[in-house]
């Protein structure tokens, strides 16, 4: 009886296991090893013929389980995805029956068996039994070198071999398959992190994925200014990127309007009427900004800054940024032509106007307070200075001086 040879086994392995390993020699050691192993797999194939038997009887819905995994998970107290997993094998060995065999010599171990089983149980319908024996074959035939994913491969290889229009068909419609799941997984997150920031995260089909990239690529490169190195990491750089497209964007009439009016960016601060300073400002979304931000934010297209004084007073609700457009911005294009920080090489379509003295202090938008800087140099910096009254030339490389204070 098979009962007895089980018997035979456990008292042969736990004679083994009594047995002090430290007294093996070396080769014996190695050789034992290998050869424990390849045991292993056999008990493994006669485990998984008996569960495809008793799963094909029904007896464990006999003996009161709702499935054969949950009776799995009670008897060898494993996890549900363990279980699953090998009811998985058990059933493909019944059809896969040249891989149950090697594995029953030893020829093939678990995962292996796994890879071919998956592999056949992948095929399309329209695949010929001839076909799929050719393709459990060769997998079969170099298990001996090959490990369980160098296989599955394998076995696409040996399908497009035996049967390209097959092979072309499913792989057409495995990849419109992998879209649509892409486009129906797409979305983005931006949520405040506890480190005062907001956390974006997300996922992109590969459509949109590839517009997004070749946008922000030609803005990703190192900026070299002062001819030092730019000291950001590649994920800064995408997100300033980033950034400036938008920027660009919210200075365009391309976007939808809000209620008949442009989107309109409203920071809302406070003002020390003793120091005539700004103080800290804050978003329509409740995230809170420093005032050197508030103050920046001012230079750009779509800032409706609304001020506040004591017991939050409103003392003035602003108007709707005035530009540099027109033909002032044309100047400045046609002075600067491009960011005007020394070293930076961002082209006039990258920047915006920056005001020299703040609009929020009373600057005005004319030539003479007016400067070009691109989206990083902006952050960097927030003031220039002109040195005996000479307005900056190409690049403002020569006369306009930055004031680098702390950036």
């Amino acid at each position: 009886m098979q009962t007895g040879a089980l018997s035979t086994i456990s008292k042969g392995l736990a004679e083994l296991g009594e047995s002090p390993v430290w007294t093996l020699a070396d080769d014996e050691l190695v050789t034992g090893f290998a050869e424990i192993h390849r045991i292993e797999q056999q008990t493994a194939a006669v485990r998984l013929a008996w569960l495809g038997e008793l799963d094909s009887r029904g007896l464990p819905g006999q003996r009161g389980a709702a499935t054969t995994v949950s009776w799995l998970r009670s008897v060898l107290l494993i996890g549900a995805n363990a279980a699953s997993r090998m009811l998985g094998l058990a059933r493909g060995l019944r059809s896969a029956t040249a891989t149950a065999a090697a594995l029953g010599a030893g020829e093939v171990n678990v995962e292996q068996a796994h890879a071919v089983v998956e592999t056949l149980k992948d095929l399309p319908d329209e695949v010929k039994p001839e076909t799929v024996e050719q393709v459990e074959a060769a997998m079969l035939e170099h298990a001996g070198v090959l490990n369980p994913a160098e296989l599955r491969v394998l076995g696409t290889r040996v399908l497009a071999h035996v049967a390209p229009e097959v092979a072309e068909e499913a792989d057409r419609r495995a990849l419109e398959a992998a879209e649509a799941r892409a486009v129906q997984k797409r979305g983005l997150h931006l949520s405040a992190d506890d480190a005062g920031g907001v956390s974006v995260r997300g996922s992109l089909d590969p459509e949109s994925a590839a517009i997004v990239r070749a946008a922000l690529d030609p803005l990703t490169k190192p900026c070299r200014a002062d001819g030092g190195l730019d000291g950001r990491t590649a994920p800064q750089r995408r997100a300033d990127a980033l950034t400036e497209i938008c920027r660009a964007a919210l200075g365009t009439d391309l976007l939808s309007t809000a209620g008949g009016e442009p989107i309109t960016l409203v920071v809302t601060a406070g003002f020390d009427a003793l120091t005539r300073q700004l103080g800290a400002g804050m978003l329509d979304a409740g995230i809170q900004l420093s005032a050197e931000t508030v103050r920046r934010l001012a230079c750009d297209a779509t800032v409706l800054p609304a001020i506040l004084g004591g017991q939050s007073q409103v003392l003035d609700l602003g108007r709707q940024r005035r530009l540099f457009t027109g033909a002032v911005r044309r100047a400045l294009n046609l002075r600067d032509q491009g960011c005007a920080f020394p070293g930076c090489d961002r082209p006039i379509n990258w920047c915006h106007g920056h005001h020299i003295i703040s609009w929020l202090d009373n600057g005005n938008t004319d030539l003479d307070n007016g400067v070009l800087l691109c989206g990083h140099h902006h952050v960097r910096h927030e003031a220039l200075d002109y040195e005996g009254g000479v307005r900056p030339s190409r690049r403002g490389v020569a006369a306009a001086r930055l004031k680098l204070g702390a950036a």
